[in-house]
Formats: C-alpha cells, structure tokens, sequence
C-alpha cells in the first residue's frame, strides 16, 4: 500500500476523522505501524499544554507510533472557522511548505501507513491562493472521500468528486457515513453513489452511538494489499 493516503470528505463534519480512526485500527489489526496527521485545524480547546484539536487527539490515540502531538497537528487555531481565516488573525499564512515540512518529520518514524486527515472539504483554503488540495497534489498522495449522507449528498459528492479527477487524484475509495438519521430514501441514494462514482465503495457506516464501532462497516482489504 502507499505509505501515505489522505482522507478528504464532501464537507465538514461529514465523518473525516470517524473514517480516519477506523482505518488505523483496522491497519493496526493487520500487523501495521501506523501514524495519524492533522495536519491543519481550527476551533481547538487551550488546555495546560497548549491547543488541542479533538480530531487530532482522536488520530493520536489510534496510532501505534507515539510521538508528540505537535508534530501530529501541528498548526492549530483556537477559533472555530476555516484556518486561513484564524490564522489571519493572528497575523500567519499557511503554506503548503509548512504542511509537507511536517509530513516529512512523520515519515522518520517509519510507519507502514502515514493517515493525513484533511479539514473541511477538498478545496479547503490555506490563503494567498493556495489550497489544502494542493499539498496532496504535490505529493501524489491516494485519496479517501466520506460522503455524509443528508439531503443534498449527491450533489456534494459528485462535485468533490469531479474535481478530485480533475486534479488527477487517485481515489482509491468512498464511504458514505449516515449524519441524518431521519434521512428518506437511504438505500437509493447510496445506489446512486455506487451508479455514478467510478471508485470502490469501502463502507456504508449507519448512524452510530458508539463512534467507536465505525471499523466494522469498512472493507479497506484492497487497500491494505495494494
């Protein structure tokens, strides 16, 4: 398999970090070193040690390697809005030089899998013109898509995933993760997705209570042999 896959989603809070968790673990139970990398986030929670991100703490905690959180996100906001907007506040621009430098600190641990958890959605801005998706375009990096399901998904799903293709992204595979519970015509909407996405479905991931059980309704085999 690559050493390194990004996981993208068609918007914010549409299962990113539920999918990136569960692949870890799932990777882990295979025999694999693994590290988790955050590597842009806002709306983080200052505590004793400084900023931290939940998502980052949750891809920590699932990785096998250990190694400091900052060098797992290690550019962080406290407010809650795209980064490139709470780092303009305190004066800073995010490059895509800034991301790859912390990529690079990552891989001299070695991991059989490098899990770069994206944030937001694929065209997610860094400022200065330069995007989230110009850091994986750089880098060649496979990409994993989640699709929250909710009324409007089709939509958002083949726009992201249009212009994955259009930037020559290698989309190794989608999962469709249920945000509304209440959402009509589940099953036909997720034939849909099969019907018009040219890429393997990994998972169709319910409503869950326990986000914890996520790793059983993914199927990333294929992506582990590749």
């Amino acid at each position: 398999m690559s050493n390194a896959i990004f996981v993208t989603a068609t918007d914010t809070d549409a299962g990113k970090t539920l999918v990136s968790r569960a692949i870890l673990e799932l990777a882990k139970e295979h025999g694999l070193s693994t590290l988790g990398y955050k590597p842009v986030s806002a709306g983080c929670e200052l505590t004793p040690e400084g900023l931290r991100n939940e998502d980052a703490l949750f891809l920590r905690q699932a990785s096998t390697i250990d190694c400091p959180y900052e060098k797992v996100n290690p550019i962080a906001y406290a407010d809650p809005v795209a980064p490139h907007l709470a780092a303009a506040r305190v004066n800073q621009v995010i490059t895509v030089e800034q991301l790859s430098s912390g990529m690079f600190d990552l891989q001299q641990y070695r991991p059989d899998l490098l899990l770069v958890e994206g944030a937001g959605g694929w065209r997610l801005p860094l400022g200065k013109g330069s995007f989230l998706s110009d850091f994986v375009i750089q880098h060649k990096m496979p990409v994993i898509f989640v699709i929250g399901l909710k009324l409007g998904c089709l939509n958002h799903a083949l726009l992201t995933y249009e212009a994955l293709k259009s930037d020559g992204i290698n989309v190794v595979g989608w999962v469709a993760n249920l945000v509304d519970p209440e959402m009509r015509y589940l099953e036909q909407n997720i034939t849909s997705l099969k019907d018009m996405i040219d890429a393997p479905c990994i998972g169709v991931i319910p409503f869950l209570d326990n986000t914890e059980d996520a790793k059983q309704f993914l199927h990333i085999d294929l992506l582990l042999n590749s």
